[in-house]
């Protein structure tokens, strides 16, 4: 019987009324929001980057610069210990991780090698290992190894965050978040209108100034031409043509001296200059060094490159000063930015970066917003025209299913995407999945007792393991994808998780509370009838009867699908083959496509396709991969930015580095074979090995066709392909378990039934619920596909087809396996013809 005492009942209604209260503020504006009481809470979903506009920039830590400074530093520290002690040395040189000295005199060998051995400890760098090695006439090298390179670039990662912060809080941004990923890259995202190009500007220079002596012993082109003192270095300036200035290594001020720093904007002239104060100690260092050096020139050094030379006329005592910095008028604030913020340890180097503009993220929620009403509304219609009035109660359960899912991911803080409004969507047409089982499981159990309540609470208790089966497969798909990197991704796969979980929360509390209220008030004796409700009940169709010939085709499809992979290869989008992906806007009237191509080609940068998308003012600009590292990338994205700024809005803009693309190939593979392997794993544990078999054949078979359809239709393969795919297979399989866990039913009821005469029987009994749950979530998705907008029509269109797919693999690929296998000896034919008679009626098992 089905019963719920009035405090589950009260507590299932308490849940639903919470998760409204905690969903509501998302409807109500900031000041709204303000004004609500504290106790209300102010929890609410966080708009991704692709949904309010901003950049999402990752950089990484140059490993090269590391391995200079500390290169410079060992020279340095093996320099002034030899001469403080006095020690003749000749040919001190650091080159790659190794720095070479040859000690002149052979009785000081002993005493230099005991002297550099502190040098071998680590000292002030974290795990920075140096190997002390003695060759022969006196030759002594330090080589740094490969494990204190990478913990010195860890160190000058974590030490790079606060400045980075600081940097993206001087231009001006309030809305953005750093954190480290991995030993070696920061990931920074900032919301809203930004200008990328001058914000990686500013994030990218490591910005260390300081001030150093001029070395006038000789000239900087003599420097170059012959061989200049150890002490000094060879820098050039910021002229064009640079100029070679021969500068001494030691700095006297840095720009951690600096407390105070303004740009200064001449108004007459427009003259450029940063204004400093230093701080005591760099007060007095100036002072010292420009008395002791009247009539010598001053380097201000900047990144090693001269800024400015000045004569110094007089000693600096006050600790004030301007430097001229020949920049513009936001170059010299973006300077004066850098400065306050500190200098970066190394340089940091864009490798990834997706920009979108709040236009562009505001064209997105509408889409998806319209896209999911109609699916709320085309699945409603179906579901009450099927059902009637558990058809009603099917709607409202999955609109307080919606609200769960908003409130769940307005609790943890989850950001939501445009994939994520997918996710959404796609759970719109799948959420009905559990109400069919139940309802079609109701149905069957209706003709095998006396009373209808009877036959709801056995349809409720019945269909509970089905549902939890059928569900794991897609939640476990939804975990790996939440692993796979790609913000937008994680998007799609948190949605997809939470509303999986609601979904099988809601089926088993609140549609079961309401029916029992239904059956309680209203004592039904039968379950609604409609003209589409009895369509499936009598279908005897021998699937397996044609297995052959179907499982041939299939195979000959398959087959076609690999040959065209291994010889056409798919079409990869940026996230795996690298290069830069820019959609624009005209300013005024449409996008020339011609005209674009022509200016882009213009810029040698290889491979250039323009094409019009999503109206005739818009352009997509796919750049190929440059082939010459990470800074090619930005660098190609950069020119295209300049050349077309004055005519064109950049909608969107991504650009993926060599690195990145390799990386997520990597984990694209690992993830979908990280994702098959716990699925079969779980069918497996949960079933007979012939049906993890059975699955396993099923998900290879979708896998290929789907990456065949990629192949064949040109369609671009990138992150969001990889969720499709995965979350196809998590359907197929949902699909493929529903039989399945019928089988095993019948199974255990039919023990001497041949197996393709059961087979039949699993099939026809869940059919209603795979047409009709393959209907709502085609539903759905179409609704997606017309109305989600141009940059998710490539991922419905692959999910349209893979939903289709699927279903016709848990027919007529994991079924025949079984036979094939052999999960039941065939049965003499008396006893099949007998129990063929006795147990099967029209297909169904009675």
């Amino acid at each position: 019987m089905l019963h719920f005492s009035r405090w589950k009942t009260l507590l299932i209604w308490l849940v639903a009324f919470a998760a409204i209260v905690i969903a509501a503020p998302n409807l109500l504006t900031e000041a709204q929001r303000s004004s609500l009481p504290d106790w209300l809470g102010h929890d609410r979903l966080t708009l991704g980057l692709d949904l309010q506009g901003g950049s999402h920039i990752v950089l990484k830590v140059e490993r090269s610069d590391v391995v200079k400074d500390r290169l410079e530093e060992l020279v340095a520290n093996v320099r002034n210990a030899l001469r403080g002690a006095s020690i003749r040395y000749t040919g001190l040189t650091g080159n790659d991780q190794t720095v070479t000295v040859r000690i002149t005199d052979p009785a000081q060998i002993k005493a230099a090698v005991d002297l550099l051995k502190p040098l071998t400890t680590a000292g002030g760098h974290s795990g920075s290992e140096v190997a002390l090695q003695q060759g022969e006439e006196g030759q002594l090298s330090l080589q740094i190894s490969d494990a204190g390179i990478t913990a010195d670039v860890a160190s000058a990662r974590s030490r790079s965050l606060d400045i980075v912060g600081r940097r993206i809080a001087g231009f001006g941004y309030e809305n953005f978040l750093v954190r480290p990923d991995g030993a070696d890259r920061i990931v920074l995202q900032v919301l809203g209108s930004v200008d990328a190009e001058r914000l990686k500007n500013i994030l990218n220079q490591p910005a260390k100034l300081s001030f150093h002596l001029i070395d006038e012993s000789m000239s900087g082109q003599e420097a170059l031409n012959g061989r200049w003192p150890a002490t000094s270095q060879v820098l050039y300036s910021l002229d064009d043509p640079p100029i070679p200035y021969l500068v001494d290594r030691t700095a006297f001020v840095t720009v951690s001296n600096m407390v105070d720093i303004e740009p200064i904007v001449d108004p007459q002239t427009q003259e450029t200059s940063i204004a400093y104060r230093l701080d005591a100690e760099g007060t007095q260092r100036l002072a010292q060094a420009t008395e002791q050096n009247i009539g010598k020139h001053l380097a201000i050094v900047f990144d090693d490159q001269v800024m400015s030379s000045p004569v110094i006329d007089a000693a600096i005592t006050g600790g004030e000063g301007r430097i001229s910095a020949n920049f513009s008028e936001d170059g010299v604030r973006d300077l004066a930015i850098m400065l306050r913020a500190g200098a970066l340890p190394a340089t940091l180097t864009s490798v990834e970066e997706r920009s979108v503009s709040p236009r562009f993220g505001a064209d997105s929620i509408f889409n998806g917003l319209i896209a999911g009403l109609v699916a709320v509304v085309l699945v409603a219609a179906l579901m009450i025209a099927l059902y009637r009035i558990l058809g009603i109660i099917a709607v409202v359960s999955l609109f307080l299913n919606l609200i769960l899912i908003v409130a769940v991911l307005s609790l943890v803080g989850a950001t939501l995407t445009l994939p994520g409004i997918a996710g959404i969507v796609l759970i719109v047409g799948m959420a009905v999945d559990s109400n069919v089982l139940i309802y079609e499981r109701i149905r069957e159990e209706e003709k095998t007792t006396h009373f209808f309540a009877e036959a709801v609470g056995r349809g409720f208790s019945r269909a509970f393991s089905t549902i939890v089966d059928a569900n794991v497969t897609i939640f476990i798909a939804a975990i790996i994808l939440f692993f796979l990197g790609s913000e937008s991704i994680r998007g799609f796969a948190v949605t997809l998780a939470v509303g999986i979980l609601t979904t099988v929360f809601t089926a088993f509390t609140l549609t079961r509370s309401i029916v029992a209220v239904w059956l309680s008030a209203r004592h039904p004796r039968h379950l609604p009838k409609s003209v589409l409700t009895h369509l499936f009940e009598h279908a005897n169709i021998r699937f397996m009867g044609i297995r052959r010939y179907v499982f041939t085709a299939s195979a000959v499809i398959s087959l076609i699908a690999m040959a065209a992979f291994a010889t056409v290869g798919l079409h990869l989008g940026i996230d795996f083959s690298g290069g830069s992906l820019i959609e624009v806007t005209a300013k005024q009237g449409n996008a020339d496509i011609a005209d674009l191509h022509s200016r882009l080609n213009d810029l040698n940068l290889g491979n250039v396709s323009v094409e019009r998308t999503g109206g005739p003012s818009n352009a997509r600009i796919r750049i190929a991969s440059q082939g010459g590292g990470e800074n090619a990338e930005q660098s190609a994205a950069t020119l295209v930015r300049g050349e077309l700024q004055e005519d064109y809005d950049f909608r969107r803009v991504d650009v993926v580095g060599p690195a990145i693309s390799g990386e997520l190939t990597m984990m694209a593979t690992l993830g979908v074979l990280a994702a098959l392997a716990a699925i079969l794993i779980y069918i497996w544990i949960r079933f007979e090995w012939q049906f993890a078999v059975g699955a396993i054949v099923a998900t290879l078979h979708d896998v290929i066709i789907m990456l065949g359809l990629f192949v064949l239709t040109g369609i671009e393969f990138n992150l969001t392909s990889i969720a499709a795919v995965l979350t196809i297979v998590g359907y197929s399989l949902n699909d493929t378990v529903v039989v399945y866990d019928r089988m095993r039913e019948n199974l255990k009821r039919y023990k001497k039934m041949p197996l393709p005469i059961l087979i039949d029987a699993s099939i026809n009994q869940t059919l209603s619920r795979t047409i009709l749950t393959a209907a709502t979530t085609l539903i759905a998705l179409l609704a997606l596909f017309l109305f989600g907008g141009e940059v998710i029509r490539s991922f419905t269109f692959a999910m349209l087809f893979g939903v289709a797919l699927g279903t016709f693999s848990s027919i007529y690929i994991a079924a025949p396996v079984l036979i094939v296998f052999r999960l039941r000896p065939e049965a003499p034919d008396g006893e099949e013809s007998n129990k063929t008679d006795a147990g099967v009626k029209s297909g169904t098992v009675v």
